[in-house]
């Protein structure tokens, strides 16, 4: 048996006897016993839906607004420019690269003519 599998199982096994230690006390505990476990467990659920809330109230009270979308637009816009500023200087880079080697080709064959004609 994995560790897994036998943390799932005392899991289930806490869980029923939860389920069975509550109703007793609900039911059979006695009327004060039985009033004291119902207004805790009003208690822990309200506190716990109301604790939620005001986990939620803080965090949208701390976190910072997001930026307007016309910035972000500018952003983007502002990035490919660059983006394309960078490709149109790689293509001329590349094109004038492919330029100087038609150019040595066309010397180097050039010279080659001149060479066969030569003999």
């Amino acid at each position: 048996m994995s560790k897994d599998q036998l943390v799932g199982g005392l899991l289930a096994i806490g869980s029923v006897l939860g389920i069975l230690i509550y109703g007793y006390l609900l039911f059979f505990g006695g009327s004060w016993l039985s009033m004291f476990v119902l207004k805790l467990t009003g208690f822990v659920a309200v506190a716990g839906v109301l604790g939620i809330l005001a986990w939620i109230g803080y965090t949208l009270a701390t976190t910072p607004p997001p930026k307007p979308i016309e910035e972000i637009e500018k952003e983007l816009e502002e990035e490919l420019k660059k983006l394309e500023e960078e490709t149109k200087q790689e293509t001329q880079k590349t094109e004038e690269k492919e330029e100087k080697k038609q150019e040595k080709e066309e010397k180097k064959e050039e010279e080659q003519r001149g060479e066969t004609t030569r003999e």
